[in-house]
């Protein structure tokens, strides 16, 4: 993070002109992001759309908005906040510097992000599955009209992007890097049904409080860290696993040993990649000193005399000491969103940005899918999202599991098999089509 930021920010408020900012999408992300928002000077909420008005007002309300200031699908004016269900106006609205697309639909997200683009306003993306299925084609478009395109500070991939720069900025190796999540073989097979036995959770209680099964059931089977790890991956240059990730369990004081190559005597195939630890263990135990909400970085270096400092100042290493590990515990998701805002209206630079389409991830079967059986994508009962290198996906016709929902099966597909092309009815949207295909082709995009 770039210190200053808030002195500089106090200072537009000084002057009447803050940043102003449009949030599309109330859910959790969202209203953990207005009531942030809230408290920060030089940056001003402006508007919320959502396609349920009432929970966006709800939000608003709770956050400590005065009902009096919501003004309901119409038209900013002083200080009131437009909340409407119209995401189109709100994009288009001559008030906005920046649009936050945090809807979590890829479909819907490129469709506000390009609005976004057409109406001159810079975006901040909390989608990351938007981003993995074309986020470096919008970086195109975005560089290529003067704007900015970024990932957003508080969720992962933006912190770990920051851990890899700092590195790298320092002259350190990025041996690799990633995040915790919990996760064991066989938790791929997660459904709605089983996810809150796996996650740990009562299920009266998770419902009760409105937890999205969905959602958890992406995070506890895998598909929520691969589309995560393939947004760090295109952001940062570091390569994807070969077989996926392997979320290893390891603790903390684990990292440098086991997070290192195999030649090294670590666990993984190569230096320079991303990769996902677990906080349990296949058995079911916990992992001491875990990682769970975190991220990490490990960085190497072949110079005896830095290794020296690695020891000498505290951090913790493997037994050469050439290999070195930093961490942060913890991310507070929507509650960080501001960073990103403050960095892209004052500075004009992303909180991480992908540079190329280096990651894919693939839908896999859960079960055996019949023939005419339809697809419900992320985080449902029939596919997992596994990480792969893109080029592969690509040569093997895998089906992005952004893509997948909706799609309709047109023969036999075994459980844990790739889904591919040939295996459904349809091809996707046009507009994305051509979107993916700019990426693979290394072309200019379009608005």
């Amino acid at each position: 993070m770039i210190a200053g930021l808030y002195d500089d920010l106090c200072k537009r408020a000084a002057e009447g002109r803050p940043i102003r900012v449009a949030l599309i999408g109330a859910g959790t992300f969202g209203g953990m992001a207005i009531r942030q928002c809230l408290r920060v000077p030089g940056i001003e909420l402006v508007a919320v759309a959502d396609l349920d008005v009432i929970r966006a007002a709800t939000v608003l309300r709770d956050a400590g908005v005065n009902q009096q200031r919501l003004a309901f699908n119409l038209p900013t004016l002083s200080d009131s906040i437009l909340v409407t269900t119209d995401a189109e106006a709100a994009i288009a609205s001559e008030h906005i510097d920046i649009v936050i697309e945090a809807t979590g639909s890829p479909i819907a997200a490129i469709r506000h992000i390009r609005l976004a683009f057409a109406a001159a306003k810079h975006v901040v993306n909390v989608t990351v599955e938007a981003d993995a299925l074309v986020g470096s084609a919008l970086a195109v478009e975005a560089h290529s009209l003067g704007l900015t395109y970024s990932l957003a500070y508080g969720d992962q991939p933006a912190l770990i992007c920051e851990l890899v720069d700092w590195a790298r900025v320092n002259g350190f190796d990025v041996i690799s890097a990633g995040k915790g999540t919990l996760h064991k073989p066989g938790f791929e097979w997660t459904s709605p049904d089983t996810v809150w036995t796996r996650y740990g959770m009562d299920a009266t209680q998770a419902d009760g409080a409105g937890y999205d099964r969905r959602m958890f059931t992406s995070f506890v089977d895998g598909t929520k860290s691969a589309i995560e790890m393939a947004v760090v991956a295109s952001a940062t240059g570091l390569v994807v696993p070969k077989a996926g990730l392997g979320f290893l369990p390891v603790g903390i004081g684990e990292l440098p040993s086991t997070l290192r190559p195999r030649h090294a005597g670590g666990q993984l195939e190569r230096s320079g990649i991303v990769e996902v630890i677990s906080a349990i263990e296949a058995d079911g135990e916990a992992v001491t000193n875990d990682l769970r909400w975190g991220v990490f970085v490990v960085v190497g270096t072949d110079d005896n005399e830095v290794a020296r400092c690695f020891r000498d100042y505290g951090l913790t290493t493997d037994t050469t000491g050439k290999f070195a590990a930093l961490w942060r515990n913890n991310h507070l998701v929507g509650m960080e969103l501001m960073t990103s805002v403050a960095t892209v209206g004052l500075l004009g630079r992303p909180t991480g940005v992908p540079k190329s389409h280096c990651a894919e991830v693939v839908a896999v079967a859960k079960r055996d899918l019949p023939e005419q059986m339809e697809i419900d994508g992320e985080g449902g009962y029939t596919v997992f999202g596994k990480l792969m290198p893109a080029e592969n996906a690509r040569s093997e016709g895998a089906v992005p599991i952004g893509l997948a929902r909706g799609l309709r099966t047109v023969r036999h597909v075994s459980q844990d098999d790739l889904l591919t092309w040939e295996d459904v009815n349809e091809s996707g949207p046009d507009d994305i089509r051509s979107l993916r295909e700019s990426m693979f082709n290394n072309v200019s995009v379009s608005a």
